[in-house]
C-alpha cells in the first residue's frame, strides 16, 4: 500500500510530553478558557501524526488533516471524531470550500495553540496562522536551511536531521509553553525510549470478514505473510524491484510450507499485484491490493505474522498491530524514520549517496537509479523474515 504519509512513530511520540508540560498546558487551558479560548490544534497532513491523547482529557483538542487520511485518527480513537477537521483534495473547488470551512470553524473555536507537525509545508504554516491561534509552533528554515515558509510561527524551532523524527515532534509539543524569544535554543531533551504506540483492536466481525477475503487457503495455513510491493508511481525511488517480490514469495512458500502469502496495496497497485501473484503461481499466494479499506488493512495487520514493505505508510501503520515488520530503506534513513519498535527490522544498504531525500530538500532527489534499494538482496529479506517469524507473538489479536 503506497502512502504519502510520514511516520506513525512521529505522531505517537507526541502523546508523551513531560509531566511539567502537561500540567502547565492544563493550567494554561484553564486560564484561556476563562477568556473564551479553547484548546490546542494539532495540524498534520499525515494520518500517522496523531495528536497527544492526554490532550483529549485535559483540553479541547482539535486535529486537522486531509479527508483521505483521517482513518488513522478514527482507528486510534485518540481524538473525538467531532474534533477532527479535514480538507478534501478531490478537486480545486472542494479543496477551497473545505479549507474555508475549517478556518471559519477554527476561528470560531478561538484555538489557543497550533502545533504544526509538517516539516516545511507552506500550506500548513499558512493555515496555522489563519486559525487565529496565539501560539503557533513549527519548524523554521533559519538562514535558508530548508524550503521558505514565511515567518508565520510564533515559536520557531530548528529541525534537527540527526534526531529521530519522533523526538523532534516531541520537542514541538514541549515548545508550546516555551519563551518564544529564547527560541530556537531549547533545552528539552527527548527520551531515547518511547512508550509503545496504542494498539488497534478490531471487532470480531471485522476479523471474520477478513478471513473470508483470505479464501480457503487461509484455513489450511498456520502463518500469514504480507508483501507490500508498493507498485504505484508515488516516490518510485523507494520501491524495491518488483521481480524480487516474486522471487521472495516463491522462496517463502518453499521455506514455509504452512504459510500464506498476501500482496497488499491500493487500487492503483492492483494490476501489478495480480501480475506478481500470477508469476508466483501458487494457490497459497493471493492479492488483496485494492480490495481492502484502510481500516481493513489494519485488521489484516492484526492477523498477520510478518509484513515486508518499503518505507511507506503501511510500515508505520503496522506499529499499531503485533505483526513483525521488515522495512526496506533506500533514499531515506531508518535512523530518522524507522518505527522505533522492537517488532520492526530495518534493512538499509547505507550507500554513500543514501539518504538523498530529506525535509531540507523537500524530499526531492536528482537520482534516477535507486541503487540503494537494488542493493538489498532477496537473501537478506528472506533471512529477516525468518527471524521475524521466530520472534512473532505467541498470541495475536486474531489468527
Amino acid at each position: 500500500m503506497s502512502s504519502g504519509s510520514n511516520e506513525l512513530t512521529d505522531g505517537w511520540a507526541c502523546r508523551f510530553a513531560s509531566a511539567s508540560a502537561r500540567s502547565a498546558l492544563s493550567a494554561a487551558d484553564a486560564r484561556t478558557t476563562s477568556r473564551g479560548r479553547r484548546g490546542t490544534l494539532w495540524w498534520s497532513n499525515s494520518p500517522s501524526r496523531a495528536p497527544p491523547c492526554w490532550l483529549t482529557r485535559r483540553c479541547a483538542a482539535r486535529s486537522k488533516s486531509s479527508a483521505s487520511n483521517r482513518f488513522i485518527l478514527d482507528a486510534l480513537e485518540i481524538v473525538p471524531a467531532g474534533n477532527v477537521l479535514t480538507v478534501s483534495v478531490a478537486n480545486a473547488r472542494r479543496f477551497l470550500a473545505t479549507v474555508l470551512s475549517a478556518v471559519w470553524r477554527l476561528r470560531r473555536l478561538r484555538i489557543d495553540a497550533a502545533v504544526d507537525l509538517e516539516f516545511f509545508s507552506r500550506g500548513s504554516a499558512a493555515l496555522s496562522y489563519l486559525s487565529g491561534a496565539r501560539r503557533r509552533v513549527g519548524f523554521h528554515p533559519f538562514f535558508g536551511a530548508g524550503p521558505y515558509r514565511g515567518d508565520l510561527m510564533t515559536h520557531r524551532l530548528v529541525y534537527n536531521p540527526h534526531l529521530h523524527t519522533s523526538r523532534m515532534f516531541l520537542s514541538l509539543v514541549e515548545a508550546v509553553l516555551a519563551d518564544p524569544g529564547a527560541l530556537p535554543a531549547f533545552g528539552f531533551a527527548a527520551p531515547e525510549d518511547l512508550p509503545p504506540p496504542p494498539r488497534f483492536v478490531p471487532g470480531p466481525a471485522e476479523t471474520v470478514q477478513l478471513k473470508e477475503m483470505l479464501g480457503p487457503a487461509h484455513r489450511q495455513c498456520s502463518a500469514l505473510i504480507l508483501l507490500n510491493a508498493n507498485a504505484s508511481d508515488m516516490l518510485p525511488l523507494r520501491r524495491w524491484p518488483l521481480g524480487r517480490y516474486t522471487e521472495l514469495a516463491r522462496r517463502l512458500l518453499l521455506q514455509f510450507p504452512q504459510a500464506q502469502i498476501v500482496f497488499t496495496g491500493g487500487p492503483g497497485e492492483s494490476p501489478a499485484s495480480e501480475s506478481l501473484v500470477a508469476e508466483v503461481g501458487s494457490a497459497r499466494c493471493i492479492s488483496l491490493a485494492g480490495k481492502t479499506t484502510m481500516r481493513q488493512l489494519l485488521v489484516l495487520f492484526t492477523m498477520a505474522d510478518a509484513l515486508v514493505t518499503n518505507d511507506s505508510g503501511p510500515a508505520h501503520f503496522a506499529a499499531l498491530a503485533p505483526v513483525q515488520v521488515v522495512t526496506l530503506f533506500g533514499p531515506e534513513t531508518p535512523s530518522l524514520f524507522a518505527a522505533p519498535t522492537p517488532r520492526n527490522r530495518a534493512l538499509w544498504a547505507g550507500l554513500p549517496c543514501s539518504p538523498c531525500v530529506s525535509a531540507y530538500n523537500n524530499r526531492q532527489s536528482p537520482c534516477r537509479n535507486n541503487l540503494c534499494m537494488q542493493a538489498i538482496s532477496v537473501e537478506e529479506v528472506l533471512k529477516a523474515v525468518g527471524q521475524a517469524l521466530q520472534e512473532r507473538p505467541r498470541a495475536r489479536v486474531a489468527g
